[in-house]
């Protein structure tokens, strides 16, 4: 085996995957170079920003890893020609969005920044370079990514060095909210590929700090198609969970006993069997529609039903929470002050990309509510663009629903806490498990509020006796005995 070591690595892309991705590879492997570059500057600046507590990206310790590695062997620019000249090994880490028109639209990935970079890679590399797929992609992408590249391969030319190029496929498999725990200590890193020298430089990066039983090894297109199945399958126990929430509801069981039972069943586990307001984030909705649209391209009509009724179960619960949230409320929310507690998708994140808290608060607004929003890592800006709706400004808590709340138009605004959401408010939303919100003082929060008021608890983290105790009204997600 003639192996290549690597001294210099580039990732293009300095987003969620991208950032944390390669802050971790450097840390752990101080004797390579690690550029991390990307087009938006204001991303780049953010990530050399002295202030780590305005990185772009939030997640529990990766503000310490970043300040053990950033200026001594990790660098954020925006120069990516020349990133990508000096480097052995190049990341692809960059968005692969749901088409929003044209061919497969609402369901294909969109692949215009792969094929970009592969073209950029193309143009600008030096010497062997390896191209790694970070990105979550549809099976057989590789072979387009290959087909690029290798148009640009030339032996010696004008006393140039040839050029040559291997890809590589090393999907990753994070949950926000845990990725530095997951990238310091995974599960498994999946590598495909069909060039054995490349697949062992890259064992070798990972090898500083990862058992070698963990690195598994397949070709391209299982390690294209394990990524999207991975999640397809853990949306799937979401959707199935939160399924039988509704059936428990009406039928006086409670949901997380059943899924006690079921989760001591060392076939089925427990993780992931945890009753909600339905999966977001930027990996789950996308890949399962990708999946049904290569299954419906290859003539498996029956499967891309399957995985699609996974998505529409998704959907129908959100629809369920706010649908019940009116009907509790006297049949309507016109002019009345709910509090939203969580917008982030899941706790200790500040992506909102698909967070269910967007289905539901448009549900609501829709309906014509005034609703006060608090997260403690999402800011007005997004949710503002979330929503696709200015915020406004906060009313007064004590005054009651105005003349212009009751005419029908809903209204946002941020609170900067959960009392200043909850003032005034007819009801309490929590929506993202939040550890604060486990822990708020029911007796001093009820006093705050309108009566007769509601607590709707979609993610089953309140004390249920503490509440009722307050003089609050409760529903809990898949809790029937309420």
């Amino acid at each position: 085996m003639n192996v290549p070591q690597i001294r210099n690595i580039c990732c293009i892309g300095a987003g969620y995957v991208g950032g944390p991705t390669m802050a971790v590879i450097a840390d752990r492997c101080p004797n390579i170079q690690v550029n991390v570059v990307d087009l938006n500057e204001a991303r780049i600046a953010a990530w050399n920003d002295p202030d780590l507590s305005k990185l772009p990206v939030y997640e529990p310790g990766l503000d310490v890893v970043v300040a053990r590695a950033r200026g001594r062997n990790l660098y954020f620019s925006t120069e990516v020609d020349v990133a990508i000249a000096g480097a052995d090994m190049v990341f692809i880490s960059v968005n692969t969005p749901t088409k929003a028109k044209g061919l497969g639209a609402g369901q294909a990935s969109d692949l215009r920044w792969v094929e970009a970079c592969a073209r950029q890679v193309a143009q600008c590399a030096k010497g062997h370079t390896i191209v790694v797929e970070k990105s979550t992609l549809p099976v057989r992408t590789a072979e387009a990514v290959d087909l690029i590249l290798k148009a640009a391969q030339r032996q010696v030319v004008d006393g140039e060095p040839p050029i040559s190029f291997a890809v590589l496929s090393n999907p990753e498999f994070l949950a926000e909210g845990t990725a530095i725990r997951d990238l310091e200590s995974p599960d498994r890193v999946l590598i495909g590929g069909e060039n054995a020298d490349a697949i062992q430089a890259l064992v070798e990066v990972y090898r500083q700090w990862v058992p070698h039983e963990k690195i598994l090894l397949t070709n391209l297109w299982s390690s294209e198609l394990s990524k999207l199945t991975a999640n397809a399958f853990l949306a799937q126990r979401i959707s199935s969970i939160n399924s039988l929430a509704a059936l428990c509801e009406v039928t006086g069981a409670d949901v997380r006993e059943v899924a006690r039972a079921i989760g001591s069943d060392s076939r089925i586990g427990s993780k992931f069997l945890q009753a909600g307001p339905g999966f977001g984030g930027s990996c789950f909705q996308k890949d399962i529609l990708n999946l049904v649209y290569l299954c419906r391209h290859f003539g498996l009509p029956e499967v891309a039903d399957y995985w699609e009724n996974v998505v529409a179960l998704n959907t129908w619960q959100q629809h369920r929470i706010s649908r019940l949230v009116v009907q509790k409320l006297f049949g309507t929310v016109t002019g009345k002050r709910l509090a939203l507690l969580g917008f982030a998708f899941k706790a200790d994140t500040n992506d909102t990309r698909e967070a269910p808290a967007i289905c539901i608060a448009n549900d609501l607004l829709e309906e014509g509510a005034q609703l006060a929003i608090y997260d403690p890592k999402v800011d007005s800006e997004q949710i503002a663009r979330d929503l696709q709706l200015l915020a406004s400004s906060p009313p007064d808590a004590q005054a009651g629903p105005t003349r212009a709340a009751l005419s029908g138009e809903g209204t946002w605004w941020t609170c900067s806490n959960v009392a200043a959401a909850v003032a005034g408010a007819d009801a309490v939303l929590i929506l993202t498990e939040w550890q604060q919100f486990r822990q708020l003082d029911w007796a001093a929060l009820a006093p705050l509020m309108r009566r007769p008021a509601w607590v709707f608890d979609a993610r089953a983290v309140v004390d249920p006796d503490a509440v009722r105790a307050s003089g609050l009204m409760l529903w809990r997600v898949g809790d029937g005995s309420l």
